[in-house]
């Protein structure tokens, strides 16, 4: 019954979002969407995720090379009120259709984000494209189709590298970084290219995700193999919107019903979760999925289909050649992530997305990583929220990697 009820509500979610998404043609007339699109300090992270909390915290924004605004937040310190001198930087990322309140989810004693503030670290929270805090452009409205003309490359290409320099350029230190998810793929895509590895101290993998064609997730592997994003994209459906009020609405009054426990409804897209709360469930609706554009659920379908890590397939040999002087898509080298660069890799055996055969892969191709410089830790109960939502993750995940850092 709890799948059944899952798969309901997701198809509700989704046919309702997409009904309300369609984007416009590129109105080609250059205006500029920047003051409409920004959050005020009133609304942003900051106010509504981080102050009310007795935390300080700083609204930043960073223009991409291809003219993205991105939103960054700062917490340069932590509630002890001791300012931040030289504290090291670290850099936390996001995942796939979530934003930078993913690492503030949970309340302050665990939550990661705050941990680290009141550990000594300076931190910056990343929102990618298209999310709720980042959906400026110096030309473009997320009402045009090419504002959603984007990939996760693009984050590889952008986002990231722009928002690393940033946070370099703001500290004059070497950062940290932590992803989760898509955030680890960013990491470990730029890794392949050896870029952006001059900004960064260490890394830090949480459910990592690299190779994915044996996640086990059966809503993800059948939205991939029927080519749902594919046929939205036909469409004319370019922004991918997983939530919508009425959804919503209809989301916390189910969870309100007794005997409906909401952490359940998660269990058939990222794995059986071991330690979420369901007051936490709240929180997450209040804020999150997020958007992202159509190309880049395509992108992440060919991966599951196909089982391979490369950029973004056009299927069409002489479009592939257009975009990369070639009839097929470059690949990612994993095993090009230089062997002494610090990494740390936690992995779920619940994890229906970052599945622990695909994660095998990866760490068959960091076979020759120098031992001192590879930290692998396994959680035979943790799925992939776990990361990122789970009650306990501050013993069992947290402070290894806070401690992780602190040796580098």
């Amino acid at each position: 019954m709890a799948n059944t009820l899952t798969s309901i509500i997701l198809v509700t979610l989704f046919c309702v979002s997409a009904a309300g998404t369609r984007t416009k043609p590129f109105s080609g007339k250059g205006r500029n969407t920047i003051s409409a699109l920004r959050p005020s300090d009133s609304d942003g992270i900051c106010s509504t995720m981080v102050e009310n909390k007795g935390y300080v915290c700083e609204e930043h924004t960073v223009t991409t090379g291809d003219g993205y605004i991105l939103s960054i937040q700062r917490i340069p310190e932590g509630q002890s009120g001791k300012k931040a001198g030289n504290n090291p930087p670290v850099l936390l990322q996001h995942g796939l259709l979530m934003d930078g309140i993913t690492w503030l989810l949970l309340p302050p004693d665990k939550s990661l984000a705050f941990l680290l503030a009141d550990n000594g670290f300076d931190v910056w929270i990343a929102n990618t494209r298209g999310t709720k805090y980042s959906r400026g452009h110096v030309s473009l409205s997320p009402d045009d189709q090419p504002y959603w003309n984007w990939s996760w490359d693009e984050l590889v290409a952008y986002d990231l590298p722009a928002t690393l320099q940033y946070v370099h350029d703001q500290t004059g230190q070497k950062l940290h970084y932590v992803g989760h998810s898509l955030g680890t793929l960013m990491a470990l895509a730029a890794f392949s290219k050896d870029q952006l590895l001059n900004t960064l101290r260490s890394a830090a993998l949480l459910s990592p995700i690299a190779y994915v064609g044996q996640l086990t997730s059966p809503l993800a592997r059948n939205a991939a193999e029927n080519f749902l994003a594919e046929t939205l994209y036909k469409l004319g459906l370019h922004e991918f919107v997983p939530r919508g009020e009425a959804v919503i609405k209809l989301l916390k009054d189910i969870c309100k019903k007794p005997g409906v426990d909401c952490t359940n409804l998660l269990t058939s897209f990222t794995g059986e979760n071991c330690c979420l709360d369901s007051s936490i469930v709240d929180v997450f609706l209040e804020n999150e999925p997020q958007a992202s554009a159509t190309k880049n659920m395509i992108h992440i379908s060919q991966m599951i289909r196909e089982g391979t890590i490369t950029m973004f397939d056009y299927e069409n040999e002489d479009e592939n050649r257009e975009h990369y002087g070639q009839p097929n898509p470059p690949s990612y080298n994993m095993t090009s992530t230089p062997n002494d660069f610090p990494l740390f890799l936690s992995y779920g055996g619940r994890d229906a997305l970052s599945d622990t055969k695909d994660v095998q892969l990866l760490l068959e191709s960091l076979k020759d990583h120098d031992g001192d410089k590879l930290v692998v830790q396994y959680r035979d109960d943790y799925a992939h929220a776990d990361y990122v939502m789970g009650d306990n993750a501050k013993q069992v995940v947290y402070d290894p990697l806070i401690a992780f850092l602190r040796l580098q």
